[in-house]
């Protein structure tokens, strides 16, 4: 188990390219099922018989597992070794997938995808803050986000053909050896964020707690507007009267093009600031999910979700640094983590209950003012760190 507990003398090199390939690889296989979600849900739907709100319960379970984890681990953080706790979520979210076959029941599987979320939002919270660590921390999240779209990207395009072929308990066994495969990759991360302080540099500037939580609320709120948005684009697109395997095309390209948006955050990294990407994109995101409310063509379609992925990944990366840059030891990112899992978590239940009592157009019409409400609720936090930028 040396590989495992490694050498505390000789900690890890949190710049080195063998740990943060590895840190991107396991950022990677955290939101392995979240970042298909639009395919999972569909598949609950058309292959599990499940309604469309308990497809978006189960979704939501999910999601709160992982922003259990992520609260439990801004207590924990300090106290734990990263590297060893990683290998646990990695287990846990192996197990929660397996545990997941065969499952027809309402209950009993939003209880395992409650478990399987555990793990997941335990090797998210991990590997952020491992990044927040980073140097180059701008650039190294623009990695994680491109490196999980092209994942994406190449899962959402299979998924209707992989349901035909191997069904969902197929789907999840791949999900289940997905997770076992990032063990490999343990030996490579960092065990703590002590270890990778580089006392040579003053600590980052103060910051008021008024500063810090009104932008942690923004990333609430902001990605609260994500998980309504994104548990549901595939069924908004069939509920349309668009083809399955079109959906899922269009959803793929939307993925590619949201790879090129993280790939804009590495380029441009801090040339411009993050104020003008941040705002232009969290606003550009509102106008694409507001195209899709109303009676909507493929076209329509197409346009609203392609925007919509685009911009949402410019904003990820430049969000988290902002997290980073509020602190040196990593723990104001794991609390924006927290409040991405959450947002995640409480989005698709809000949008499960206002399609018990209504329509699409009313969910993406929240959606649309809640980023809208993120944008201007972020740009205090933006402004104070402009001055030190």
């Amino acid at each position: 188990m040396q590989w495992l507990s490694g050498d505390t003398a000789n900690p890890v090199d949190v710049n080195s390219r063998r740990s943060i390939i590895a840190i991107v690889y396991i950022a990677v296989i955290a939101p392995c099922v979240f970042i298909l979600q639009p395919g999972y849900v569909q598949g609950l739907v058309e292959y599990l018989a499940f309604s469309e709100e308990q497809a978006g319960y189960i979704a939501s379970a999910e999601m709160f597992g992982i922003a259990f984890t992520t609260l439990l681990l801004v207590f924990m953080e300090a106290r734990v070794d990263w590297r060893k706790l990683t290998v646990l979520c990695l287990i846990v979210a192996a197990a929660g997938n397996l545990l997941s076959l065969s499952l027809a029941d309402f209950e009993s599987l939003a209880a395992v995808r409650f478990l399987t979320g555990m793990g997941s939002g335990g090797l998210m919270s991990l590997t952020f803050a491992m990044m927040g660590l980073t140097d180059k921390s701008d650039r190294n999240f623009g990695y994680i986000v491109t490196w999980v779209l092209i994942y994406g990207a190449l899962g959402i395009l299979v998924m209707p053909t992989a349901f035909a072929t191997i069904g969902m308990d197929g789907v999840l066994v791949f999900f289940a050896l997905f997770n076992v495969s990032g063990l490999f990759f343990a030996r490579y991360l960092p065990r703590s964020g002590v270890h990778h302080l580089d006392l040579s540099v003053s600590e980052k500037p103060g910051y008021s707690w008024r500063l810090k939580g009104l932008s942690l609320f923004a990333i609430l709120v902001y990605n609260t507007s994500i998980g309504i948005v994104w548990a549901y684009l595939f069924l908004l697109g069939l509920e349309a009267g668009i083809a399955e395997q079109t959906v899922a095309n269009v959803l793929t390209v939307s993925q590619f093009l949201g790879i090129a948006g993280a790939f804009v955050a590495v380029v441009l990294q801090l040339r411009i600031g993050r104020i003008i990407p941040l705002q232009v994109s969290i606003i550009g995101t509102a106008i694409g999910i507001y195209i899709l409310v109303g009676k909507i063509a493929l076209f329509h379609f197409a346009l609203g979700v392609c925007l919509f992925n685009f911009l949402w990944n410019v904003s990820m990366p430049y969000l988290l640094a902002t997290m980073a840059s509020f602190d040196r030891r990593g723990k104001v990112v794991i609390y924006g983590i927290c409040m991405q899992t959450l947002g995640y978590a409480i989005g698709p239940f809000i949008a499960a209950n206002i399609l018990g009592r209504s329509s699409y157009d009313h969910v993406y019409i929240v959606a649309t003012l809640l980023f809208i409400a993120s944008a201007v609720v972020l740009l205090p936090g933006l402004l104070a760190q402009k001055k030190h930028l």
